[in-house]
């Protein structure tokens, strides 16, 4: 992609508004804990503690919007002592223009390493950036710093405390996680009745793992709709992959195939009726004709063989969903979890300190695009401190604060939001300018202003970067009116400054970049091989069907969808960046991904249909296996070497054992298809760049 394109992509993405779920009533709460913020400081205080207090309760509102897992009042009391203490430190650093510059570069790549935890964590230093920006601009003492620092806490403490005290909707991200999860095993379901081979993504069954871990305390209080059903739906979905294929499931016409129909409708029907349950948190209601053809058939057509036995357990899993159903139950017995577990465990927050550190000095390599993120975004902080407060426009810190709130580790998003809050800015400078200059708002209607804005922010916030950076833009302006500041020359310093805050992140970025393309082939690399371990430990029990390990094919499983995961976000980052694709063609790189996938479906398949521990050894398919196993490490550093890859190892055993017992059983047709699939990939990458001359000495 040009540049030209590029910066084109991304503007339109940045200019997108979308259309989604509101929540008011957590809207409202949000806008209640910034009233309750203001109007106190207003009333036991001044304006200027006003002003500053209520960012506290502002940014912390904000946190309990993201999409994480931990309680909402954690998130908020997290981000109130992280505020508090950058709001302490730059307080004391205020006064020395030197000092509080150095002391913000040392934040600002502090916060921006921060993204090595996660986007939460990222997101969240970024605001104790901003804010530390924002509130320091009266210089005070050390006891005054301490007071500020714990104001600006407060704000987090009471957006805490209204979430305790005001629940809504406790448990909907997780609620929400595992009801996508199985609707989207019941649209899985739907489109294999039209197409066998239909692709599935596994995101949302990622996400649902990622909801199910709690720590102990939260164990005791999850409902019991959310404690069982995940683990369920993860068995569902080979069963309904190995009924629709043609190979080892119904036969592509006739009854049987009309018979894998009605199953594959009714258990659609059956999981979008459970999903809608625990989404709302009502009991289930099903409809008696999807219960009849989940029935063994007294008479009719009926499946035979391989695919008979995987209708009687996708019948069998299908009545423990519905068996499990129950009315929310605040307090149940715990279900057994992966690997003996009670449960999924998540480390506590004291806990998470060391999980922490082990990531930041993971990605603390000048390689790692985190660690050059960081560098690049304290640098760029630095220096439009500097010239920010070098112009005579006033409100410096505005230019450092858009570059903070806009850069990202990635060129997509920070191009993305930095066209966005220009845009968004301008909008919001001009609205807020508007009802100043019409309506002279004094002290408290300007404070009633400001509530009604970060309203409105609240409740947009998933449409769109530009909407937010309106209604922040907004509440700026009537917060600055509750301190006096004059309109005119917020709406002039605002609007210059954020162009110029934008202008140095992308430039900071174009000059030292950070691309994803170069990666592509490690992530793909990555991906085979834990596509390649999936593969062996599924065809390992095969082989040895008495020597079953309890987690290492879940653990395979498992790996596989991580790297997929990490493979699908690299590649629509680099998608949309100006550089050329260095080794992997955007036509191999589809390519490859087709074949990967294709493994990944094709041992799902044979997963589906393990042999009894009883059932004898295969030494034919142990060979198989050691041949694969010997020939994947090779072929993983070939794909990072840009070497062709050589299967011709587990090619020839597969030859000599078809030879021996054709095409029957599902391991050697199993075994068939994979190795389809890794030819496909030779192929793929052999027509990258040089791959024409490769394939000419080949033949």
């Amino acid at each position: 992609m040009t540049w030209s394109s590029a910066l084109k992509e991304t503007a339109r993405s940045g200019l997108t508004i979308e259309r989604t779920r509101l929540e008011p009533l957590v809207a409202i709460r949000g806008a209640c804990g910034v009233a309750i913020v203001i109007g106190g400081a207003l009333w036991f205080a001044s304006p200027a503690l006003a002003v500053s207090s209520a960012f506290g309760a502002f940014a912390a509102g904000i946190a309990t919007f993201q999409r994480s897992w931990r309680p909402r009042p954690v998130l908020a009391l997290a981000v109130a002592a992280g505020l508090g203490v950058s709001t302490f430190l730059g307080y004391l650093c205020a006064a020395h223009p030197v000092t509080f510059a150095v002391l913000l570069a040392a934040w600002t790549l502090l916060a921006g390493m921060a993204w090595a935890v996660g986007p939460v964590s990222g997101l969240v230093a970024s605001q104790t950036v901003a804010v530390m920006l924002v509130t320091v601009t009266l210089p005070t003492s050390v006891l005054g710093a301490l007071q500020h620092a714990a104001l600006i806490a407060c704000g987090g403490l009471v957006q805490a405390a209204l979430i305790v005290l005001f629940p809504i909707r406790p448990w909907g991200l997780q609620r929400d996680a595992l009801a996508d999860a199985l609707a989207a095993e019941a649209d899985y379901a739907r489109r294999l009745r039209h197409d066998p081979v239909a692709p599935f993504d596994p995101q949302p069954l990622m996400d649902a793992r990622s909801a199910a871990a709690v720590t102990p305390r939260q164990a005791k209080r999850r409902p019991r709709q959310l404690s069982g059903y995940r683990g369920l739906a993860e068995r569902v979905r080979p069963v309904l992959a190995s009924i629709a294929d043609p190979v080892v499931g119904a036969p592509a016409e006739g009854p049987e195939r009309d018979r894998a129909r009605d199953l594959l409708g009714a258990t659609a029907t059956v999981l979008d009726a459970v999903a809608h349950a625990i989404r709302r948190g009502k009991p289930l209601r099903l409809p008696a004709e999807a219960l009849e053809i989940l029935e063994v058939p007294e008479s009719g057509p009926v499946l035979h063989g391989a695919a008979r036995r995987s209708a009687l357990r996708l019948i069998a899993l299908v009545g423990d969903v519905v068996d499990s159903t129950d009315g929310p139950v605040e307090v149940a017995a715990p279900a057994v979890g992966e690997g003996g577990r009670r449960h999924l465990r998540r480390t506590t927050m004291t806990g998470f300190v060391p999980v922490a550190l082990r990531a930041l000095h993971r990605e603390a390599r000048w390689s790692s695009p985190v660690a050059r993120h960081a560098v690049r975004v304290s640098a760029v902080a630095s220096v439009g401190y500097v010239v920010g407060h070098s112009l005579p426009l006033g409100h410096g810190y505005w230019a450092p604060m858009a570059s903070v709130m806009v850069m990202r580790p990635d060129f997509a998003q920070t191009y993305s939001r930095g066209v966005a809050r220009f845009m968004g800015t301008l909008v919001g400078v001009l609205l807020g300018g508007a009802v100043m200059a019409l309506v002279h708002p004094g002290m408290y209607l300007c404070a009633l202003f400001a509530v009604v804005c970060v309203t409105l922010q609240y409740l947009l916030l998933r449409t769109g970067y530009i909407v937010l950076s309106a209604c922040i833009t907004a509440y700026v302006v009537f917060l600055l009116g509750i301190a006096g500041t004059e309109w005119s020359q917020t709406v002039l310093s605002r609007v210059a400054l954020t162009l110029l805050g934008g202008v140095l992140a992308l430039i900071a970025y174009a000059i030292f970049p950070a691309w994803e393309t170069p990666r592509l082939r490690d992530r793909l690399a990555e991906w085979l091989e834990a596509g390649g371990r999936y593969s062996v430990a599924v065809l390992s029990l095969f082989a040895q069907p008495a020597a079953r390990p309890p987690r290492r094919v879940r653990e395979a499983l498992l790996d596989t969808r991580a790297a997929r995961a990490a493979w699908e976000q690299l590649a629509a980052r680099a998608e949309k960046e100006p550089v050329r694709h260095r080794g992997l063609s955007r036509s191999a790189e589809r390519s490859a991904e087709t074949a990967l996938t294709t493994m990944g479906r094709v041992t799902m398949l044979m997963e589906a249909h393990l042999p009894d521990k009883d059932a004898e050894p295969d030494e034919d398919v142990g060979e198989f296996v050691a041949a694969l196993r010997d020939a994947l490490p090779d072929a993983v550093e070939a794909v990072r070497e840009r070497r062709e890859l050589d299967w011709s190892q587990p090619r020839d055993v597969l030859a000599k054992w078809r030879a021996r017992v054709g095409d029957e059983g599902v391991a050697v047709r199993g075994s068939e298809l994979l190795m389809d699939a890794l030819d496909e990939l030779e192929r793929a990458l052999t027509r990258g760049p040089g791959g024409r001359n490769r394939a000419a000495r080949r033949t």
